[in-house]
């Protein structure tokens, strides 16, 4: 005899796991972190592995403190980590590292309920508070392969989106990285490798990056008259690519909606123009990120569908003076 069983939703499940999710996301980073330790030395790998380490501690400690389920094993806390580093100068003490790393996974993350209940995206939220705290550390950038040259000790350069246009680097160096910036952020083959990847394996979806990107690219040209050029610098520039795939499209602090993801996408890109052409900062990625993060919720709220059939409940104001009138 067959039995009809009643159940809370959801209906349709799949079986990939968190665990599944997140070593994808790991697989994509890995030929930008392959890109930074030749770009920067292996300074670049060393620092990524501290802050996925001192992720994965700081969480661990937590879940044993306030005697929570273990949550280490899901990869989240390495994803965390990863992204962090991506997006620190190579040369930023490790103290300053491990602090975003607390800030990240403690406050951001595990103070808020864990993954799947943090109002911002963890990585992001730490290095603008490690911009904030630690600006001149933050702001300091090494010129890329001269880790390699035994002749210099140091060597600083500015980024594209703060150098004189007679020393920005050419296009194609852009393109795989031979500039200054954060260690994850700089070559673009290796980040849209990452991002093609996470496309194919269906962990992300188009709308986001491509509206992202998108609305820069745009926005840039009606402002320099369609100047080309300058253009592809303000993509490849900054980390725009390492946010629009990897950030932008975090599950817990994103919309769930395609409409509520190209609104978000479409906001970040119009903060990130505004920030990068008349604010006092060269880079908004970060900042346009976190806002939006912020306005999740309503974007949800805005965009969720009606369901067919569904009656929208009258206003009890409306009722009252219905009731007024017929008495």
């Amino acid at each position: 005899m067959n039995k009809l069983f009643v159940e809370a939703s959801p209906h349709i499940r799949s079986s990939r796991t968190t665990q599944n999710v997140m070593l994808d996301v790991v697989i994509a980073l890995c030929p930008a972190l392959i890109a930074a330790t030749i770009i920067f030395g292996i300074k670049a790998l060393v620092l990524t592995v501290i802050c996925c380490a001192s992720c994965v501690i700081f969480e661990l400690l937590f879940n044993m403190i306030t005697k929570k389920e273990r949550t280490i094993s899901d990869m989240s806390a390495v994803v965390t980590g990863m992204l962090l580093s991506f997006n620190l100068p190579v040369d930023l003490p490790i103290y300053m590292a491990i602090i975003g790393c607390f800030i990240a996974i403690v406050i951001v993350k595990c103070l808020f309920g864990g993954i799947g209940q943090n109002f911002a995206n963890p990585a992001i939220t730490a290095r603008i508070a490690l911009m904030l705290s630690f600006t001149a550390a933050m702001t300091t950038w090494t010129a890329p392969l001269s880790a390699w040259d035994s002749t210099i000790d140091a060597a600083t350069s500015a980024t594209p989106l703060v150098a004189e246009k007679a020393n920005l680097p050419s296009l194609m160096d852009m393109f795989l990285g031979v500039r200054a910036g954060c260690l994850g952020e700089t070559c673009i083959l290796a980040l849209l490798l990452g991002g093609i990847y996470l496309l194919a394996r269906g962990v992300i979806r188009f709308e986001t990056p491509v509206c992202f990107i998108g609305t820069v690219a745009v926005l840039t040209l009606l402002k320099n008259g369609f100047d080309c050029t300058d253009m592809l610098y303000q993509l490849m520039g900054g980390g725009l690519i390492l946010g629009a795939f990897f950030m932008a499209t975090d599950y817990s602090t994103t919309p769930i909606t395609t409409k509520g993801k190209i609104i978000f996408a479409v906001g970040c890109g119009v903060i990130t123009f505004l920030i990068r052409q008349f604010a006092s900062l060269p880079e908004g990625v970060s900042f346009s990120i976190l806002v939006m993060n912020c306005l999740s919720p309503l974007i949800d709220r805005v965009t969720v569908p009606k369901p067919l059939g569904a009656l929208v409940p009258e206003k009890p104001e409306k009722n009252k003076k219905e009731g007024e009138k017929n008495g």
